[in-house]
């Protein structure tokens, strides 16, 4: 025998090493050691495959929880099944005439479960760190998803290409798809959901500068059946992919185009022009754009109802002039203008007398609108019913009691925010309108609104149910009172935020006047009010259903006190930053698990240990703290 007979070339005999083992593991339980080639064979025969194998197998696997359970093997396999188009799965043979007897037995929730992921299309959400490729591809591999929304993308796995080519693959009957911040993701993405997505009835897509001319055109070519298209911030688009989507998404209902620095007259108009018959909303927002397009929209928008235009530097006067005398805004209901230097007396005069289905005008930063066309406006308008004015620092208390001597029977709701034109007059008019069809009234942030003005809203508006006064720093129980007293049908909410010179007097007097109707009330910053306010609300108060006391001077008495009314059935209470609300309060607040739905005690001495306790008590209520 030769000396070097059974070496294994690194300086170990085969037999030698082969006693040692035994040795080694004398003591403990015999273990058998398979050589090298049967551990070898004892190895997954799946990962052995090639790609190609076993994209078979897999494109064979049937049903959401299978797919699910494959994917979960190995990032090769989740890969594999995100390749696999629905087209090109295998479908299952018919079912056996007997039953299964090695098939899984199920319960009633596993087969819940099951229904809930072979049933219907679903919706899936995801949002910045959990916004990767691969939580897409798997949520595509469960398939028949309709809704896909992802918002954000992580920071260094975020979604590309790959994820939405998956998502396209896996699921072909997507109708809605958001793709918001997702900068990665570029024409091929976009194009492959194209290709594959022909429902695709909802496309959102904001922050993709990737995103170009070139998919637009290919989403506008192979899905047929959308009807609406947000675009916002993509430095990419220009106007060749509006004016394809235009020529070839004949069901196409409404556009949203936003900050999209490239998008001009040429865009608009082709988009407009194209979807005359079907497009009933239009967004723009930050665009390049001009008279011209006003002056197509107010022509070819025969079906437009709801039309949006803002930040627009380079549309002038004319062109709302234009848009208004073109006669084809007849079923416009909502029209909503902000930061547009454009709009003047004239133009709004003008929009308002040639647009006869106009029910909500809503006008933000407009410098030029003033009290001149406000009668105007109000005799033109004969069926308008919500009129909202912000930061519209021309229009005053005159021109509003001009407007409301002069508006439709049907006007219901009026809102000023921000105005500061909006103060005190020296006089009333000789003539004071009064409007019983008007329900609502928001003065909101009004700083030269007091009391005077206040009594003289009250002594016109005799109908009101909606009142919100939120901001109003100067108006004091006096201005407040009036106002309470001239209501005839019941005051229904009531927003006295900020209204920090109320006292518990007008809080007692609202409620003991309006009790009955009285479903919503927010004090918060209303700092004199104490638990006074409270004993009247228990006393007067059946129906409301929401208190908001956030830093008022309410106590643990004021909590007893509403916990004890029986006729009371309050379903969202906030006490955050009440310094006087203590742990004391908490077995007054667990006694409402009854009706509460939802509990705000931040910003208290109540304690985390008092909070745990309190959700036991409270468990079907959502407690912030």
């Amino acid at each position: 025998m030769s000396p070097f007979q059974g070496y294994r070339g690194d300086g170990v005999l085969a037999g030698v090493r082969s006693r040692k083992r035994v040795f080694a593991t004398a003591a403990a339980e015999p273990v058998t050691v398979a050589p090298k080639r049967q551990k070898r064979r004892d190895e997954p025969s799946l990962d052995a495959l090639p790609d190609e194998c076993l994209f078979e197998v897999l494109r064979r696997v049937q049903g959401a929880r299978a797919r699910c359970a494959s994917a979960c093997v190995s990032r090769r396999w989740l890969a594999l099944l995100a390749g696999i188009r629905a087209s090109e799965a295998v479908l299952a043979p018919a079912a056996p005439a007997v039953p299964d007897l090695n098939q899984e037995y199920l319960s009633e929730d596993d087969e819940a479960d099951l229904m809930d992921l072979d049933g219907d299309a679903r919706e899936r959400t995801l949002e910045g760190k959990e916004a990767t490729d691969a939580r897409l591809t798997a949520a595509a591999v469960a398939g028949r998803l309709a809704a896909v929304s992802v918002r954000g993308s992580h920071p260094a796995r975020g979604v590309t290409d790959a994820g939405v080519s998956a998502l396209a693959r896996g699921c072909p009957e997507l109708r809605s798809l958001t793709l918001w911040d997702v900068p990665q993701v570029t024409d091929a993405g976009l194009a492959e959901i194209a290709a594959e997505c022909h429902s695709l009835e909802r496309l959102d897509i904001a922050g993709c500068p990737m995103i170009t001319d070139k998919s637009l055109i290919a989403v506008a070519q192979g899905c047929p059946e959308l009807k609406s298209l947000t675009i916002e911030a993509c430095s990419g688009v220009a106007n060749e992919g509006l004016k394809a989507i235009g020529r070839c998404c004949a069901k196409l209902q409404a556009v949203s185009i936003k900050n999209c620095a490239h998008v001009d007259d040429q865009g608009v108009s082709g988009l407009v022009c194209s979807a005359t018959a079907s497009l009933a909303k239009v967004w723009l927002q930050g665009l390049n754009i001009t008279d011209a397009s006003l002056a197509v929209i107010g022509y070819y928008g025969k079906s437009i109802k709801d039309l949006t235009l803002a930040r627009l530097p380079a549309v002038g006067e004319r062109g709302f002039w234009v848009m208004a005398n073109a006669l084809g805004l007849q079923k416009l209901r909502s029209m909503t203008v902000v930061s547009c230097p454009g709009l003047t007396d004239l133009a709004l005069a003008s929009v308002a007398k040639f647009s006869p289905s106009l029910k909500l005008v809503n006008l933000k930063k407009c410098s030029k609108v003033s009290d001149g066309c406000l009668k105007e406006f109000a005799e033109s308008s004969k069926v308008l019913e919500n009129l909202l004015i912000e930061e519209c620092s021309k229009v005053t208390l005159m021109g509003i009691l001009a407007f409301l001597l002069n508006c439709s029977p049907k006007f219901k709701a009026l809102s000023l925010s921000k105005c500061i034109g909006i103060k005190d007059i020296c006089s009333a008019p000789a003539q004071l309108p009064v409007c019983k069809s008007l329900r609502s009234l928001t003065i909101k942030d009004c700083p030269g609104f007091t009391d005077a003005s206040l009594a003289v809203v009250g002594m016109i508006c005799p109908q009101l149910e909606n009142v919100n006064l939120s901001g109003l720093g100067a108006v004091t129980d006096n201005g407040f009172l009036p106002l309470m007293k001239s209501s005839e049908s019941g005051l229904v909410n009531v927003d006295l935020n900020g209204c920090e010179n109320l006292t518990d007097a007008a809080v007692s007097a609202l409620v003991k006047a309006h009790g009955a109707s009285l479903a919503h009330l927010s004090l918060e910053g209303c700092r004199k009010v104490t638990d006074a306010s409270l004993f009247a609300i228990s006393e007067s108060c059946s129906q409301l259903a929401e208190l908001d006391l956030s830093n008022c001077m309410v106590s643990d008495y004021g909590v007893a006190v509403l916990a004890a009314a029986k006729q009371l059935k309050l379903r969202i209470l906030s006490l955050s930053g009440c310094m006087k609300v203590t742990q004391k309060s908490v077995p007054f607040l667990g006694s409402m698990s009854s009706s509460l739905e939802g509990l705000n005690l931040q910003f208290n001495f109540i304690g985390n240990h008092n909070i745990a306790s309190l959700e036991k008590q409270l468990w079907r209520c959502d407690i912030l703290a």
